[in-house]
């Protein structure tokens, strides 16, 4: 991965947890071909943790379209805890994010109090 075809290395992105794409907002271009081709992202990865089928990882590669310089490697986490889907996502270039979701009709936690 590389921290000179970023702006900012990690950002944070507060909630907002992509599966695929690219930041291109933090994208200064390619230090190895010196040019600003956008990010191409190459296949995806996609591995079980634990063998649950409710937990997996993707990994997807952003890379340079003319040199194929590897710029961020994009993680991309999903599983569900107790009533509630868990996201995360890890990347050089589009940055970290965590989110939790209910899977319930009315989330619990933004239930109004009574008194």
């Amino acid at each position: 991965m590389c921290g000179g075809c970023v702006e900012t290395e990690y950002p944070s992105r507060g909630n907002t947890c992509l599966e695929n794409g690219s930041f291109l907002l933090n994208y200064v271009g390619c230090v190895e071909s010196v040019r600003f081709p956008h990010p191409q992202v190459v296949e995806s990865e996609v591995s079980l943790q634990g063998g649950d089928p409710c937990e997996s990882l993707v990994f997807v590669p952003d890379v340079c379209k003319n040199c194929h310089h590897m710029i961020a490697r994009h993680e991309y986490t999903f599983s569900v805890v107790d009533d509630y889907q868990e996201y995360t996502m890890l990347c050089l270039l589009c940055g970290r994010a965590e989110d939790s979701i209910s899977i319930l009709p009315d989330d619990p936690r933004q239930a109004a109090p009574l008194f």
